[in-house]
């Protein structure tokens, strides 16, 4: 196993080490070691690694690697890894490559015959999954959820409904749109899971059927920091949609996406596949029941 003795050398290739998501206790010791040893350290944000580096006191050079340069950037790393250097590759905060840089340029050193040498670490995703409370038999990472309304709602619409647990990241200016699409898509009762800010002073848990997270997010002045979102879809697209209603639809629409009743039942009708007087008559059926 390279570097595991402590005075024993690294061995060349590529290092990808996580780092941690907010506490910065929670990097290892092979971890500081490895940064230490490399002669090179490609980070997502130079600005954020320097400040791990300084608190550690690693005085190892690092470059930039991040979304908008990972082509030639990596390109430029093979050739001197192919010359027998030690890279390691870090994301701003957990593991990279999962939902942050680092997928290519692995690719790249593997067909380069590259050593490859992951060094373990923290994750948000399954962070959240242990203390979730929901099943960690059979999970599945999605990363972040389209940010267009319709992307989106075609993603929930397809995903499995066989008991796994489905993870997400979501940015916080999006987590109130993405939960009432949710509720439609699923159920005002799906229980969800959000974490919020892991490992940070502020971390929190919030667990419940999605309208009342939903609700208790949106009473809020302001949502900020980091965010997993877990659930299991709780029954089969067609008992699902059977056991809402249109009324419930156009309500959750109406109240999350500050849209008039007119255009919540357009787009309702649109989702079902059915016609908007259909679903109009539907509708006013609905509310006579009620009184």
């Amino acid at each position: 196993m390279p570097g595991s003795a402590q005075n024993e050398p690294f061995a060349p290739g590529l290092y990808l080490v996580a780092t941690p998501i907010g506490n910065l206790e929670d990097i290892t010791l092979r971890a500081l070691r490895v940064l230490g040893s490399v002669d090179r350290i490609a980070c997502e944000d130079t600005r954020q690694t320097q400040k791990l580096l300084n608190h550690f006191s690693i005085a190892t050079p690092t470059v930039s690697y991040h979304l908008h340069n990972e082509g030639p950037r990596a390109e430029e790393l093979i050739a001197q890894l192919k010359q027998g250097a030690r890279i390691a590759v870090v994301s701003d905060a957990g593991t990279p490559g999962i939902a942050d840089p680092g997928a290519q340029i692995v690719a790249e050193a593997i067909a380069a015959g590259v050593a490859i040498y992951p060094v373990p670490g923290a994750n948000a995703a399954i962070s959240a999954l242990v203390a979730s409370g929901l099943s960690t038999e059979q999970f599945i990472f999605h990363g972040f959820l389209p940010a267009k309304a319709g992307q989106r709602k075609t993603a929930l619409e397809s995903l499995t409904r066989t008991g796994a647990t489905h993870i997400f990241y979501e940015a916080p200016h999006r987590i109130i749109e993405t939960l009432a699409d949710i509720e439609v898509v699923f159920a005002a009762s799906q229980h969800i899971v959000i974490a919020r800010e892991l490992t940070k002073l502020h971390e929190e848990f919030l667990r419940g059927p999605v309208s009342e997270v939903r609700n208790q997010l949106a009473a809020r002045p302001a949502i900020r920091g980091e965010i997993v979102l877990l659930f299991a879809p709780e029954t089969s697209n067609g008992a699902t949609q059977q056991t809402r209603s249109i009324a419930q639809d156009v309500a959750v629409l109406m109240q999350s996406e500050n849209i008039s009743e007119k255009d919540a039942l357009k787009r309702v009708a649109r989702e079902r596949g059915i016609g908007k007087s259909e679903a109009y008559r539907e509708l006013q059926r609905e509310q006579s029941r009620k009184h």
